[in-house]
């Protein structure tokens, strides 16, 4: 790949999360539209768009998002009024860049809805911005460009003050462009007696630190330029900000004038500091070298900043990078486990504690690796305010969206894998949950409607909960739309989360018809598999007429997880440990009945349990005493009965073949320390699978 495709890829990339940013900052603005930080946000995102789409090439996103920043510049300025009608438009424009982003070298391929979405925003606009749009910015002028110094002298005229003008605002309106050090000259103010109240006697030095153009500072004193003394340089490039040492301070004074280069040679050969030996020769006087000092002290103390900035920034790596490191963690891992099983069959003391220290450091940087592909779950939160809005306007209801947690952290392949199930989610509870207005009103609701997305750490794992105050579901009603749809018999004796389980199964609907946004039974599907293929547990409660809370248990990563080592016949598996609660024994004799009476009374509760030597056909005959591993699912305690449990192992999680692709209750592999290979079980599945199977 080129360095310019390289580019280009990083501006795609970097585009992405400042359109992230724009939709929050809009969001946010349309419940504040007064909030000066927000609009701020907002116009800076645009900005930033434009300029460095500009400079990788994306001419067409440059040139359409130039009207949008136009608009919230005159937000800015307090000229337009933030309304439903200008967000609406943001939003669509946002979507629309986000569309051009992917499109063949940022072409336009729907002029009409831009031009669509350009004229509903140049309404606006006063005629003169609402012409073509300009040529885009040049990279020079782009937000992404670097700070510079600039010395700027300005010497205001005396009669100043007779023309209504204030030098005090002209330097607070340069303070805007970014950090300064304004030192005032008052070495022409005469003695009290002699002063005249209207006359400016002051002038300035200005050390200011910008990434705007030269031309941005000059406009500051348009007004007033031709009758001062101005003078504005730059006295410091990016690159000479990397070095630590600036100029001198008799290097700075000549630069500017105030001595001559003769002068300083002269004022060096005298053995006194450089300030003291200008000011007793005169060749300077004490404003003027407090002036330079204040420079040198200011361009040091702002590169200090920017060290500290660059050293608290972070990096950006490509995921498949990191996908490799973890990879190769788990290499390491399992080779670990191989060393510490041989070393202790040595009985080596030496080998023993290198063996131990091997394993500590494996420990780190597992957890290190693990760690660096942990994302908050709020970046995954933010998108669903979007969604929330715009469904609610389409289905004529009122809903508020309240998150929390959204710093808890998920490895970044579950957080990808669960934002469509989560979206699916939520249009369930818009759609089915909350009430239309009037209907809230009618049961003695607030007409706004509430759904909570929150998320919060639970031992190893994270639990995602989303839940309504809408109408909430009736479980014998579930139960007889399922009796009706042949998916259950009539004889069936469920509990209320046995019912509430039912939205799950396949073409299972309580939507009276089918609508643009949901009723066809299959979302809540797409829900179950998706969580399923992540490990995740999923438990819905719901109480008629108080709304619905569906639960999600989701682990932490997908690479490595803790699980317990079993042995059936020759073979061995692995059950998350996340999932077990507890192990019994099974003697011989309580095995009795058909696959659909396997039950054992535990302290009291019925347990069914999942013969797995019948499941997968091992052959042999299995011990006199076997083990019972009681897992937790969202269908209860459930057994799953082995030979005999060897022990907790951590598990590096590798993917099986097609061989094993139809096998009902196998989700990957691993490794043991011996170098065999050890089955990972599907618990969920391998439950509803043999549920299933007992019913026929």
């Amino acid at each position: 790949m080129s360095q310019e495709e390289l580019n280009r890829q990083a501006f795609k990339e970097e585009a992405q999360d400042l359109l992230g940013e724009l939709e929050n900052a809009l969001l946010e603005l349309e419940e504040s539209p007064g909030d000066a930080d927000l609009i701020d946000r907002v116009f800076r995102a645009m900005h930033t768009i434009k300029g460095s789409g500009a400079m990788f090439g994306f001419d067409d996103i440059a040139s359409f998002t130039h009207d949008v920043e136009t608009v919230f510049d005159r937000v800015r300025n307090g000229e337009v009024a933030v309304g439903r009608e200008l967000l609406d438009l943001t939003l669509a424009a946002r979507d629309r860049i986000q569309d051009m982003l992917f499109e063949t070298e940022g072409e336009d391929r729907d002029p009409e809805r831009s031009k669509a979405i350009l004229d509903g925003l140049r309404r606006y606009l006063g005629e003169a911005e609402a012409a073509p749009t300009p040529e885009a910015e040049s990279p020079a002028e782009s937000g992404d460009e670097e700070s510079r110094f600039y010395r700027i002298r300005f010497k205001p005229p005396e009669d100043m003050f007779h023309t209504g003008g204030n030098p005090v605002h002209l330097l607070d309106d340069l303070g805007e462009l970014g950090p300064c050090r304004i030192l005032a000259n008052l070495e022409e103010v005469p003695w009290l007696g002699e002063c005249r109240a209207e006359t400016c006697y002051a002038w300035w030095d200005v050390i200011l630190c910008t990434t705007a153009p030269e031309r941005e500072i000059h406009d500051v004193f348009m007004f007033v330029e031709d009758e001062s003394e101005l003078a504005v340089s730059p006295i410091a490039e990016p690159e000479e900000l990397e070095g630590d040492q600036y100029k001198k301070l008799g290097e700075i004074l000549v630069e500017r004038g105030d001595i001559s280069a003769d002068g300083l040679k002269r004022a060096l050969s005298e053995q006194k500091r450089l300030g003291e030996v200008l000011q007793e020769s005169g060749l300077a006087s004490a404003e003027r070298v407090r002036s330079a000092l204040a420079e040198q002290e200011a361009v040091q103390e702002i590169r200090g900043r920017r060290k500290e900035s660059e050293a608290a920034s972070s990096i950006r790596v490509a995921a498949n990078k990191l996908d490799d490191l973890v990879n190769l963690v788990g290499e390491l891992v399992t080779v670990q486990a191989q060393i510490s099983q041989k070393v202790a069959a040595k009985k080596d003391p030496a080998l023993t504690a290198l063996a131990e220290e091997l394993e500590r450091l494996s420990d780190e940087l597992r957890d290190s690796t693990l760690g660096i592909r942990m994302l908050p779950i709020g970046t995954t939160f933010s998108r669903f305010r979007r969604l929330v809005r715009d469904l609610s306007v389409e289905l004529g209801k009122e809903i508020e969206l309240e998150t929390s947690g959204a710093e808890t952290e998920l490895d970044k392949t579950v957080l990808e894998r669960m934002g469509d199930p989560l979206v699916h989610l939520i249009r369930n509870s818009i759609d089915h949950g909350i009430e239309p207005p009037e209907a809230r009103r009618e049961k003695g609701k607030p007409e706004t409607g509430t759904i909570n997305l929150s998320a919060a750490h639970s031992g190893g794992e994270v639990v995602v909960t989303i839940e309504d105050d809408g109408k909430g579901m009736d479980p014998k009603a579930l139960k007889a739309k399922a009796v009706n749809r042949g998916v259950l018999s009539p004889e069936a004796d469920l509990t209320d989360k046995e019912c509430f389980n039912l939205i799950f199964e396949p073409g299972f609907s309580t939507a009276e018809s089918v609508t643009s946004v949901s009723g066809r039974g299959v979302g809540m599907d797409v829900v179950k598999r998706a969580m399923d293929e992540l490990r995740a547990v999923v438990e819905v409660d719901s109480v008629p007429g108080r709304g619905t809370a569906i639960s999600i248990r989701l682990p932490l990563t997908l690479a490595i997880i803790d699980g317990l080592q079993v042995r059936v016949g020759g073979e061995h598996y692995v059950i998350p440990l996340a999932l077990v609660e507890e192990c019994v024994e099974l003697q011989a004799q309580q095995v009795s009945g058909g696959a659909n009476k396997r039950i054992i009374d535990l302290r009291g509760e019925i347990v069914p349990y999942v013969m797995v030597r019948e499941w997968f056909e091992v052959p042999g005959n299995p011990p006199p005493i076997e083990q019972v591993v009681v897992t937790s699912t969202e269908w209860g305690r459930v057994g799953l009965v082995v030979d005999s449990v060897i022990g907790e192992h951590q598990t590096v999680i590798k993917s099986l073949g097609r061989v094993y692709r139809d096998v009902e209750g196998l989700s990957g592999a691993t490794i043991r320390g011996d170098g065999s290979l050890a089955l990972i079980l599907d618990v969920p599945r391998l439950v509803r699978s043999a549920a299933q199977e007992a019913q026929r």
